[in-house]
């Protein structure tokens, strides 16, 4: 081997060595910012329906039961008009006993000059139609 081939050859095995050595260099890491949301758009949407059918259920709860209490008013208020028409009929019913009470008749008659020949007055059963 001659002089300049050896200069030649020991300088390229120094590059050669360099290039091996050499580390690649680093490439630039772009670091990807993931923004992890707290809840999911899945998550929003069961969400957001579990609170419609809630609202929805609350809403028909209280119609019905105002429908509930505004019957139980009607109910009442129809058995105090009865219980009223009760007594008014009692009390019908004790005047007729009253007015067709034998002695009265009698008492009437005579005031109104009617004359009464040993008859004898009963009181008249229940008319019935």
């Amino acid at each position: 081997m001659n002089t300049s081939e050896a200069r030649s050859w020991q300088q390229a095995i120094p590059e050669r060595n360099r290039e091996l050595n050499r580390q690649p260099e680093p490439k630039k890491q772009v670091k990807v910012h993931v923004h992890k949301r707290w809840i999911t758009p899945g998550e929003k949407f069961l969400y957001v329906m579990f609170a419609l059918i809630t609202a929805a259920a609350l809403i028909y709860v209280v119609s019905f039961s105002s429908e509930v209490d505004t019957l139980n008013r009607n109910i009442q208020s129809l058995e105090s008009n009865i219980s009223k028409q009760e007594t008014t009929n009692a009390n019908l019913s004790y005047q007729v006993q009253e007015y067709s009470n034998p002695d009265r008749i009698l008492r009437i008659a005579k005031e109104n000059g009617l004359k009464i020949q040993n008859t004898k007055v009963i009181q008249t059963t229940s008319f019935v139609e």
